[in-house]
């Protein structure tokens, strides 16, 4: 089975898509794990399959899977990449929405730069006294459409992301699901470093937009920060999150970045 595909990149998360708008194109676990492969395959961080939305509720519908194969509810960069690979292919001036298994997403462009509209947030967990391999830490979480623990480091690159990112993921704290897991440095008012553990991949990725998001909402409850929130993440790259903060609730969350197409090409598949 020869398939064709577009490699994106969104801050450093890259990611595979494909045009499935027919529907005519079913994907295994091992298949998807081929492709996101970085030794076998096209290497990625997670893929995307592009379809015609049935309920009529959005202007399209995506699947997206991580890189191990694994379903996946929500992923912010590649919300954007998903965004601008649906335009360059269906036309169109204006933006649009898609339906993903956390809710319905919108997006709208500006040249290179795609903002996508994140589902609520759900409530927010603060201070919560983990035993991590021999370290007390205290973590914080929210649910951006996938869940996330955030964890204040002083350095980002001191932060010993695999070891403890992989003991706050699979902590019983978040059982039975695990989470992704963030480690934040502030820089200065209203601009933070992320580097984030991300469930699903099972190690550090360059980016992570659900992530930065929740970044961004907890500094904005602990530290005061206002809306937007500039984020630096592994990558080099800067993302933007802007919220809507009322009553201890976080509404209208945005998330805005790059999505840069790398190239097209055919992989074949057993």
């Amino acid at each position: 089975m020869r398939i064709s595909f577009t490699k994106m990149n969104g801050a450093g998360n890259d990611f595979i898509l494909i045009d499935n708008r027919h529907q005519n194109l079913t994907l295994n676990p091992g298949q998807i794990a081929r492709m996101c492969d970085r030794h076998a395959g096209v290497g990625a961080d997670g893929l995307m399959l592009l379809e015609t939305n049935k309920k009529g509720n959005a202007d399209w519908s995506w699947k997206f899977y991580n890189s191990d194969g694994s379903d996946a509810e929500m992923c912010g960069n590649g919300a954007r990449c998903f965004a601008a690979f649906t335009r360059s292919l269906a036309g169109g001036g204006g933006g649009l929405s898609f339906e993903t298994l956390a809710g319905i997403i919108s997006a709208s462009f500006d040249e290179a730069r795609v903002t996508v509209s994140l589902t609520p947030p759900g409530p927010m967990s603060l201070d919560a006294k983990l035993e991590v391999d021999g370290q007390t830490l205290s973590v914080h979480s929210i649910n951006t459409g996938v869940p996330h623990a955030v964890v204040f480091v002083p350095d980002a690159d001191q932060a010993m992301v695999k070891e403890l990112g992989a003991g706050v993921r699979y902590h019983a704290h978040f059982s039975p699901r695990g989470t992704n897991v963030n480690f934040v440095q502030i820089l200065e008012p209203g601009h933070i470093r992320v580097r984030t553990y991300e469930r699903g991949v099972e190690g550090e990725t360059l980016a992570c937009g659900t992530g930065v998001s929740a970044a961004a909402m907890v500094a904005a409850r602990l530290h005061g920060f206002k809306s937007p929130v500039t984020v630096q993440v592994q990558s080099g790259d800067q993302l933007q999150v802007s919220f809507v903060e009322q009553d201890g609730r976080f509404s209208d969350v945005r998330l805005a970045g790059p999505a840069d197409f790398v190239f097209t090409g055919e992989i074949e598949l057993d």
